[in-house]
């Protein structure tokens, strides 16, 4: 599957030769529940036939629609699937995101992608890494406080300690040494401890480094998501002393998730770790909203605060995880249009309003209900 962090954060979704395929749907984890994703997306697919069919030739849309019936097809894909599915598809492009929470069902052919689905999920809170880790391999799992799922690893991230060191690593089962013999002669010995021992320590730190970069630079660097480190006791010593990675959290598993009955069990301990975390994030952002509002600095009203994202003033963003607000951003004045959701031209305001921020530089971040200091739907901090 791609990177939809790195994806995102490369700027890849916001450039496309029109038309510009969206296709978003729930998806089911488990059987029975799973047969119909793969015949709803075939439906989903001819919807996006239609829109196409006013726009460009058939013989284009052949083209354009290849690799969509291509996973309509794979029969492997729908048996391993999420809570929900992103595909977007243009002229040489096509990326496929899993995603750890459901979407609505959408089908759409449009100048530029539709991205603002993504951006609910890639703002929200609670989401952070596990990075599985011992002495032979890695493993990196994302999840959030309802879900986790392995990921697999980037092709410069390598799996195994064998990938990363080739021909330099240490033989950790035969060492190789010389010892004076009768008369000053050389005899040569082996054995599997000692000297050798320190070597192969060396490869292990020499593989957590290699790791430890891969996963800041694809992984951690793009998302800024928080990385919690699962392995046992005597790896966490090593693997936090040599690690330059910000994102990684103080508080570790000491176990390896091999070693854990299922990967949900690996959730409730990563959640255990992260709870905190999340809840004195949100904790300080309610906070310094609260602060801002006596400078005049913060907002709840809906129409105050999108003139003031359109003009690049809002610093951080708050939007209520469930909430939406049927309408359009208007850009050049920061007006908004109300209007109905079913509505081909019209979208979520609150979504509009959080692609523009994110445009602008701003934070965004997606709040449950519970915690969101407003009842609008909406809180801005502003930078001036």
């Amino acid at each position: 599957m791609n990177n939809l962090d790195e994806d995102y954060a490369a700027g890849v979704l916001e450039n496309c030769t029109p038309p510009c395929l969206s296709l978003y749907q729930p998806t089911h984890r488990h059987h029975p529940d799973n047969q119909q994703d793969s015949i709803r997306f075939g439906n989903l697919v001819k919807t996006l036939e239609e829109s196409l069919l006013k726009q460009v030739s058939k013989k284009e849309i052949r083209q354009l629609l290849e690799p969509f019936m291509a996973l309509a097809d794979d029969h492997g894909f729908w048996n391993h699937t999420s809570d929900g599915l992103a595909v977007l598809g243009a002229k040489d492009f096509f990326r496929i995101y899993k995603l750890q929470r459901p979407v609505a069902e959408l089908a759409i052919a449009a100048d530029s992608f539709h991205i603002k689905p993504l951006i609910r999920i890639l703002q929200s809170a609670d989401r952070y890494y596990v990075l599985g880790l011992n002495r032979q391999e890695v493993k990196l799992f994302e999840g959030n406080r309802d879900a986790m799922d392995e990921i697999e690893l980037h092709q410069d991230v390598p799996r195994k300690l064998t990938d990363a060191l080739g021909e330099e690593l240490t033989d950790p089962h035969l060492t190789v040494a010389s010892y004076g013999g009768k008369g000053g002669s050389q005899s040569t010995m082996h054995h599997g401890h000692g000297g050798k021992k320190d070597e192969v320590d060396k490869d292990a730190e020499r593989f957590f480094r290699i790791v430890d970069r891969g996963i800041l630079e694809h992984y951690s660097k793009p998302s800024g998501l928080p990385l919690i480190l699962a392995a046992l006791p005597e790896h966490h010593h090593t693997f936090h002393e040599l690690s330059v990675n910000p994102f990684l959290t103080d508080d570790s598993i000491d176990i390896h998730p091999d070693s854990l009955p299922s990967i949900d069990e690996l959730r409730v301990r990563a959640w255990q770790l992260m709870e905190p975390y999340y809840v004195a994030r949100l904790a300080a952002l309610v906070e310094e909203f609260n602060n801002a509002r006596s400078q005049n600095l913060s907002d709840d009203n809906l129409a105050q605060v999108a003139r003031a994202v359109v003009g690049g003033r809002v610093a951080t963003l708050l939007i209520e995880a469930q909430r939406e607000i049927p309408g359009r951003i208007i850009e050049a004045t920061g007006d908004i249009e109300f209007g109905d959701l079913l509505h081909p031209e019209l979208d979520d305001v609150l979504d509009d309003l959080a692609a523009l921020a994110l445009k602008m530089g701003g934070q965004v971040v997606i709040v449950p209900t519970d915690r969101m200091p407003t009842k609008t739907g909406i809180a801005a901090i502003y930078r001036y």
